[in-house]
């Protein structure tokens, strides 16, 4: 057994058990991926880091699910650069992270930490019928095409007509797996909708969000900052959002709620960026005793 650093943080809020708890292992990196996934599922959270050193950024960052490694994720972003702030291990007001996603620049202004997120991909629109099914509603739920759309983490951006629609999504697993078998999702076991309406949780907000989750991840993320970055480009790029900046909400059904700034880089339909903006809350900090293998 080794000892490990490591804080919790409430990602996207300002306040204790709001936003998306996230577990940062400090000086992790090195850990074999069956450790990290035991270790998510040990929290129950949705996703936990690890951190390392890095020669090419200031700190390497590998994001776990309790199933898989993945590339990169938003509020886990947040979180580890509030937990490296809160620990002194930041100079200055700007960080760069390593990640399998590529480099992520990170800017800190007073408590808020904006992450710059990756050009974004757009890919193929499935059959809007196969999301509605996927996430138990009518067709006519929906707002124009969904779209495959990743700023470093691919999701199935599907926008709804009303907060209703939002608060009735229901996951259907066999309609779930046949969305993702036609969105080629090679490498991620389910593509659940990111569901979105075009009106905020509270008056700040502009956007309201939910991210319903297959097993054995928990049944609902609280908020999703790489899935709000993928959301923005498809508003943008599909003239549904005019605001060169705006707010984003999610959690709120939950009792978690959570709130992003999330501002274009480059021209709606041309973007080189999506810049993500949240604060990080330090919950516990401590010390874990993991294996190096398994």
């Amino acid at each position: 057994m080794t000892s490990f650093s490591f804080d919790w943080v409430d990602a996207f809020s300002d306040r204790p058990f709001g936003g998306n708890g996230c577990a940062v292992v400090h000086e992790g990196a090195s850990l074999p991926v069956e450790v990290c996934t035991a270790f998510v599922r040990e929290t129950s959270l949705v996703e936990c880091t690890f951190t390392g050193p890095s020669q090419v950024a200031d700190f390497k960052v590998r994001y776990f699910l309790a199933s898989r490694e993945i590339p990169f994720a938003g509020h886990p972003t947040i979180a580890t650069v509030a937990a490296l702030k809160d620990r002194g291990l930041i100079n200055g007001t700007s960080v760069t992270l390593e990640t399998g996603a590529g480099i992520v620049p990170v800017q800190i202004e007073g408590d808020l930490i904006e992450m710059t997120q990756v050009a974004p991909e757009f890919g193929p629109q499935p059959d809007p019928a196969l999301v509605a099914a996927a996430v138990s509603l009518p067709p006519e739920a929906i707002i124009g095409e969904p779209q495959k759309v990743s700023t470093g983490l691919p999701f199935c951006v599907t926008v709804l007509k009303d907060r209703a629609a939002l608060e009735a999504a229901r996951l259907d697993l066999d309609a779930l797996a046949r969305l993702t078998a036609q969105l080629g999702a090679d490498g991620i076991d389910m593509m659940e909708p990111f569901l979105v309406t075009l009106d905020g949780a509270t008056e700040a907000g502009d956007t309201f969000s939910r991210l319903l989750m297959a097993p054995p991840s928990p049944p609902e993320d609280p908020f999703t900052g790489s899935a709000t970055g993928a959301m923005a480009a498809y508003l943008w790029k599909h003239g549904l959002m005019l605001k060169d900046s705006f707010v984003a909400e999610q959690g709120h059904g939950l009792g978690r709620p959570g709130q992003a700034r999330v501002t274009r880089v480059g021209p709606a339909e041309a973007l080189t960026g999506v810049k993500v903006a949240g604060e990080g809350f330090v919950l516990m900090r401590g010390e874990v005793d993991l294996p190096l293998h398994l």
